[in-house]
């Protein structure tokens, strides 16, 4: 079985990237906002608890899912085609 390359990167870049967006947000509502440097603000350039880190995050994780996930289809793809039994 092949994976569509295409539809499985959106598909990863939409739940990361909404993934950040929704646990900055529920952090924010039960502890408000925060500017220390936290381990995604690490990895993601501009990220912090805030409502602009969010949106921050949500770029950065819906690119990072895009392309970690076009890259792991595509090595699926390319390992299933070559170890495929006959």
């Amino acid at each position: 079985m092949k994976l569509n390359v295409k539809s499985f990167a959106l598909t990863c870049a939409i739940i990361l990237g909404f993934g950040i967006l929704f646990i900055t947000w529920w952090k924010l509502l039960l502890d408000g906002a925060n500017y220390h440097t936290t381990i995604i603000g690490k990895i993601y350039r501009g990220y912090n608890l805030s409502f602009s880190g969010s949106l921050i995050g949500f770029v950065w994780g819906f690119f990072d899912g895009l392309i970690s996930g076009a890259v792991f289809a595509w090595l699926y793809n390319f390992f299933t085609e070559k170890f495929k039994s006959k």
